[in-house]
């Protein structure tokens, strides 16, 4: 088995304005990273949540005093290899207070895999025979379609005719985008951390995606990268258990650090990113490699701000936004046509050079350590370090 060895920061480290969350032995902490080297601006803004929110944000990432805690490279190096860093600080999910969002079939290849996932009722052994008819069948590309214009809406009817409408294909094509929560504010775990299957799932596999970091006002200030975990037999089976498809312990991965929107790194960037996708397995040397081209999403990320944030429903804390994935693995595994699903201990590497790399390794969800450390204790901790003045 090879490993990926691509760099888990920004390749122009030097232009980036990264923000994240390590814990050290007195709780979590705001962390910015400067010329290679993580500085705690705590006392600035006790939570992501209320850094993304100032006005100053550039001006404290860049600038503010703080307490130099060592070299980021190494911090991230160690939590791949589920080591704690220098003092024994480790890597936490870059955001905290927010909610966490997520826009399920935003590309016409994830499209596709979901109307299979339902026609086939979880079983994936009738997923290659369906997705051969189905192409077949729609015999257009759906990636050129505009969500809800004349020329998608002309398909759903003539679906519709045929008996062939999916509530996916209302999603992927109709004018209303799916945004669904992923998980729960604190929840989400970070680079090098295992991401976790919900023990009933045999057939499942990671999302790669870029994730917005949204705050109050719907501004998206910057983005990073998440896994999606997707546990494809569940979810087939009804759409009614997405919940149980998608938010479990563990099955949410973002991180390493928040990328900053500057003059250097804009929407526009994110817009042409290509995100790539790296399973190792551990117990068989499979390998499995792919990627996501940002350019082919059929909706705007400004978008799908828009349309999960408004006056129709409002995030004071703030949000995190999973953009969705075209990745859909569908390499033969474990017997033919039987398609791909994670072994205990894959290795997922998700990349992108202006973000960097989020490696996670694959447990089961109920072997994994529990999450006990959720917003209640957060601000327990902070009242205790007397970090809660009134602002």
């Amino acid at each position: 088995m090879t490993t990926n060895q691509t760099p888990a920061l920004p390749q122009d480290l030097d232009k980036a304005l990264l923000v994240g969350r390590v814990l050290r032995s007195e709780g979590p902490a705001v962390v910015a990273v400067r010329k290679g080297r993580l500085v705690d601006i705590t006392r600035h803004a006790a939570t992501v949540s209320d850094l993304l929110e100032r006005s100053d944000l550039l001006a404290i990432v860049r600038d503010a005093e703080g307490e130099d805690l060592g070299d980021a490279a190494a911090l991230v190096s160690a939590a791949e290899q589920g080591q704690a860093g220098a003092s024994g600080l480790k890597l936490l999910a870059p955001c905290d207070l927010q909610a966490i969002k997520a826009c399920g079939v935003t590309f016409a290849v994830s499209l596709l895999e979901r109307v299979i996932e339902e026609q086939a009722k979880g079983d994936p052994a009738r997923a290659s025979q369906l997705r051969g008819d189905l192409q077949a069948t729609i015999g257009t590309n759906l990636s050129e379609l505009e969500p809800g214009g004349e020329a998608a809406m002309n398909l759903k009817t003539e679906l519709s005719k045929r008996g062939l409408w999916s509530q996916y294909m209302e999603v992927g094509i109709g004018p209303d985008a799916e945004v669904f929560t992923k998980s729960q504010p604190m929840s989400a775990v970070g680079h090098g951390s295992a991401v976790g299957l919900h023990p009933a799932s045999h057939w499942n596999n990671p999302e790669p995606e870029i994730v917005l970091a949204v705050n109050s006002r719907a501004e998206a200030v910057g983005a990073t990268l998440g896994n999606d975990v997707n546990l494809r037999d569940i979810e087939g089976r009804s759409a009614l258990l997405l919940g149980k498809a998608k938010d479990n312990n563990g099955s949410c991965s973002i991180g390493p650090f928040i990328r900053l929107f500057d003059g250097s790194f804009t929407i526009d960037t994110v817009r042409e990113c290509e995100v790539r996708m790296l399973i190792e397995g551990v117990d068989d040397n499979f390998e499995l490699a792919g990627a996501s081209f940002m350019r082919e999403i059929s909706r705007d990320p400004l978008d799908l701000v828009r349309q999960t944030c408004g006056k129709h429903h409002q995030y004071p804390d703030g949000f995190m936004l999973f953009l969705g994935t075209m990745f859909s693995p569908i390499k033969d595994r474990d017997a033919q046509g039987g398609g791909f699903t994670h072994h205990p201990g894959d290795r997922v590497s998700i990349s992108t050079p202006a973000i960097g790399t989020l490696v996670n390794t694959v447990q089961r969800s109920d072997e994994i350590e529990p999450w006990t450390f959720g917003v209640r204790a957060l601000y327990n901790n902070l009242a205790q370090r007397g970090l809660l003045a009134a602002k």
